[in-house]
């Protein structure tokens, strides 16, 4: 004997009656079944509605039950043979009739009992399950109907009544009939013994299920729903969400406790009794294995199995100095709270005893401080305990496994994941089984804090990172192209998932939380909202995304003074902006800090030598103990292009001009030409050598006189370069004759930082650099006799894009 549950989904309309039909009729010929069944999907909501229109004398109520009517009316034409169909109607309309006296006397009365109310909420089932037997007689599938009210009884609690098991698994096991291969129960209802119809409370056909399990020692209980299994978390928050294959009975309980839906959670006691399992199964995929619900001594599958979350909860604290080594203050506020009817979520004390906070329904809030601050009056006017401190908008979220008490680090590792997700902890609960670890938080932060922990536990390594791009142009366009082509394989072969969850130019903002097409980005781009910075970083900022990302490709300052803002929600910085790294010392030193206060990143490798490991080795050679002592470096991509073209065949205009064409330079080569460009990114390396070093601490011998580079504009300025070329071509010439090459050069030494244009002899590392090719030597304490060299291509959007991108993966290491 087996006993099934089938719920509201499973009979939502009479095409899924159909594919629980189909379910039970090719079982019911092996084996005997005892089916219970909800109302129609939706049909309770509706009863409570037309109750309670009724109850405030809106006549509208009369409408809700003709909506009730119909639709019954109307199943039983589409689903039962047309033999049955009057006499079914009859059954039909005398309970909807019922249904309406009831409404009509609450409606005169203007009141409504719960002893009324469960006699018209128990309709839905009365009339779901009569529809039900009947079509299955028109199909040829013999069954019989059962009134739990006679069977299932119950005190007089109306809306949410405690069965007497004891009596009622005996009349169960009295009246059963055994001789019905497939027989057919309401579930949800009972009665009292006095023959008052009762109901169980919200999701009691799961209790009704589990309660003629227990009686008839049936093999098991199916309860079937329209999701493959219990999962590890909600499938509406968590996308990836997996089924559990296995569970305790004891991980069902908390994971039921504390929100997840799937079973009621007083149904688990019964069958828990008697070690009676209970599978989850899909009506809509009866083919998927489900979820099998057990006690096994022996259950070493993984070690957290699920997440679940409750929103709607305040923290209650009882607080106070008079509090330390006096026995009874706990006592005395669950009393206090007891008195009230107050569920108690969660508990935590502090050691000292100088606090309790207590997590509650937000909808009991009110009841309990004021039945606190009446058992405290005294305490509180002698100062011995301080004013109840009440705390709102938050939710639990609990962590289950029975073998958590197993596998060490289970809590550091999700502080961790919470800690670098910027969710902040306001309370923490953890038995000593460690079977459930339960953390408090605020209630924005639920669907960033489970998909965290989802993907920190459940995914198999999996890392998602989520970019916000601010700047879609040269550098910001090829990444987006870089990343597209990259995504596929990093996914398959690194377990890295990169999405672009928003995006901006200087004139349009995109955003999309499920992740931007890259096919057609640019087409949506252009058709999307007007973009401003504030507003980009409130959606941001809004969306509230794990592994968020916002990468700068932008040359602007005011962008760059909006990263402490960025930081200070825990989302990581990265930049080949080089605005705020050379902005004054304290801003730098700021962005650093923020860094560290809220456990985020600020990577800015392509600040210098586009995609060369520049910053990160200098970085690591700090980390490890040694000190920079001499940086000597060709810096610029354009200058070095500029230098490596200019010979007696060319001008030194048309070489600029040339550089200008092919995108090595500034719109305004004059930014390049100054050497102020050069200047910046010795700046940054001084600094990330350990220097406290401003922009006018370094001195820039410029090879153009000032008058040159202060011309009205960029037209301007070339007519002027025009007639400096002598002074050029000169400086060109004498280099030549020596043997050497002229190369912009920015050195570090001494503490002393200086850019100027040099001439480099054959023997000189920088002599050979070509094109645009960068080159920075590096001596330190270590690597004295001989300097370590990083050099390479330093300028172009590709090298630049690819440098970002090798910054967004470093923080999947993380």
């Amino acid at each position: 004997m087996k006993v099934l549950k089938f719920g509201g989904s499973s009979v939502a309309s009479p095409e899924s009656i159909a594919q629980v039909r189909a379910i039970l009729e090719k079982r019911v010929e092996k084996e005997q079944l005892i089916v219970v069944f909800s109302a129609f999907q939706g049909i309770t909501n509706q009863l409570i509605s037309c109750a309670e229109l009724a109850s405030k004398k809106n006549i509208d109520y009369k409408l809700k039950c003709q909506s009730i009517r119909d639709r019954h009316l109307n199943a039983v034409m589409e689903m039962v043979g047309q033999d049955d169909q009057l006499h079914t109607q009859t059954i039909i309309k005398g309970i909807l009739s019922d249904l309406e006296e009831l409404c009509y006397g609450v409606y005169l009365l203007g009141e409504l009992s719960n002893r009324t109310k469960d006699q018209i909420v128990s309709c839905g089932e009365r009339l779901s399950t009569k529809i039900i037997s009947s079509s299955f007689d028109s199909f040829g599938i013999k069954n019989q109907l059962l009134d739990p009210r006679e069977l299932i009884l119950t005190d007089e609690n109306f809306v949410n009544a405690s069965v007497d098991l004891p009596l009622t698994y005996k009349t169960i096991k009295s009246n059963f009939p055994f001789e019905s291969r497939l027989t057919i129960v309401p579930g949800f209802i009972g009665g009292t013994k006095a023959g008052v119809t009762t109901t169980l409370g919200r999701g009691g056909s799961d209790y009704t299920a589990a309660i003629f399990t227990h009686a008839l020692d049936a093999e098991i209980m199916e309860k079937w729903t329209d999701v493959n299994g219990m999962l590890s978390s909600d499938p509406r928050i968590v996308k990836n969400s997996q089924v559990i294959e296995k569970l305790s009975f004891l991980e069902a309980m908390e994971l039921c406790h504390f929100g997840a839906k799937v079973i009621y959670p007083p149904t688990i006691h019964p069958l828990l009794e008697k070690n009676i399992p209970i599978l989850i199964k899909n009506t809509f995929n009866p083919s998927a294995s489900g979820t099998l619900i057990f006690q096994s001594e022996d259950n070493k599958d993984g070690a957290v199995k699920g997440l679940s979350s409750i929103s709607g909860i305040s923290l209650l604290t009882l607080s106070g100095s008079g509090m330390v080594g006096v026995p009874g203050f706990s006592k005395r506020m669950f009393s206090a709270l007891s008195r009230e009817s107050v569920n108690i979520i969660l508990i935590t004390q502090a050691s000292s005893e100088h606090s309790i906070t207590v997590a509650i329904n937000s909808e009991d809030t009110d009841r309990a401080v004021a039945s606190l601050n009446e058992e405290f009056i005294y305490d509180m006017s002698i100062n011995r305990i301080e004013d109840i401190v009440v705390e709102h908008e938050l939710a639990i979220i609990a962590m289950v496994g029975d073998n958590m008490q197993f596998q060490a680090g289970i809590s550091g590792k999700s502080l961790y994941t919470l800690g670098k997700n910027g969710v902040n902890i306001r309370a923490i609960a953890q038995g000593s089984s460690e079977r459930n670890i339960s953390v408090v938080l605020e209630d924005k932060n639920v669907k960033k804090a489970l998909n965290s922990l989802h993907e920190s536990f459940f995914e198999a390594g999996v890392k998602r990172i989520h970019l916000f791009l601010l700047g879609v142009g040269n550098v910001g366009g090829t990444l987006i192209e870089q990343i597209k082509d990259q995504q596929k394989e990093l996914l398959e072969k690194h377990q890295i998932d990169i999405k672009v969850v928003g995006m901006a130019s200087s004139k349009k903002m995109l955003f999309n939380e499920e992740g931007i097409d890259l096919n057609n980005w640019k087409q949506q781009l252009d058709k999307s909202i007007e973009m401003e910075i504030n507003s980009f970083l409130l959606l941001m900022k809004k969306m509230n995304i794990r592994n968020s990302v916002f990468v700068d490709n932008t040359a602007s300052k005011v962008v760059g003074e909006k990263y402490l803002e960025i930081l200070a929600g825990s989302i990581a910085v990265v930049a080949s902006n080089k605005t705020a790294a050379s902005s004054d010392y304290g801003a730098y030193r700021k962005i650093k800090e923020y860094a560290l206060k809220y456990n985020t990143s600020f990577l800015n490798e392509t600040n210098v030598g586009a995609g060369l490991p520049i910053i990160d080795t200098i970085q690591n050679l700090i980390k490890s103990g040694d000190e920079i002592e001499e940086i000597h470096a060709v810096l610029s991509g354009s200058l070095n292009f500029i230098f490596n073209n200019f010979t007696c065949n060319t001008s030194f205009v048309d070489v600029v001009k040339s550089a200008m064409s092919e995108g090595y330079t500034e719109p305004d080569p004059r930014i390049d030409l100054s050497g102020v460009d050069v200047q910046r990114k010795i700046l940054i390396l001084a600094r990330e050598s350990g220097m406290k070093i401003e922009m006018e601490d370094i001195k820039n011998i410029s090879f153009l006189p000032s008058r040159l580079l202060n011309e009205g504009s960029v037209d301007d300025f070339l007519d002027g370069l025009v007639s400096y070329g002598i002074e050029m071509e000169k400086l060109r010439k004498e280099a030549e004759d020596r043997g050497e090459k002229l190369k912009y050069v920015a050195s570090l030494k001494r503490g002393q930082a200086s850019v100027e244009l040099q001439s480099v002899a054959k023997s000189h590392a920088f002599y050979s650099i070509e094109g645009k090719d960068n080159i920075v030597m590096i001596t330190t304490k270590r690597y004295q006799d001989q300097p370590l060299v990083i050099k390479g291509a330093g300028a172009g959007a590709e090298v630049t894009a690819m440098g970002v991108f090798a910054d967004i993966i470093r923080l999947t290491n993380d």
